[in-house]
């Protein structure tokens, strides 16, 4: 059982590390400071648009119009954190 706890522990944190590269890449992107005609730079992005969108797309559609500012990742980033908590806190003792 540990090692499922584990896994899905990994999994999330891996995540958890994809959403903060979106967000990063998403500010250099909207900066210009990244070159968007570059195909790395364009399939790195592609890459984190197809990872990420699918569940913060949910959320922004909850979300009120901030004005151009958006939490949604702030939002993902801490209900990983919760199911982690949840996880290693609450439901791993019982199967212990």
């Amino acid at each position: 059982m540990l090692a499922l706890f584990q896994t899905i522990d990994l999994a999330l944190n891996l995540y958890m590390y994809i959403l903060i590269a979106s967000a990063i890449f998403s500010w250099l992107y909207a900066f210009n400071v990244i070159n968007s005609s570059n195909q790395f730079v364009n399939s790195v992005g592609t890459f984190l648009y197809n990872v990420t969108e699918p569940v913060l797309r949910p959320i922004r559609r909850v979300l009120p119009d901030l004005g151009g500012i958006d939490i949604s990742p702030i939002i993902v980033l801490l209900l990983i954190f919760f199911i982690r908590s949840l996880m290693w806190n609450t439901l791993y003792p019982l199967f212990r």
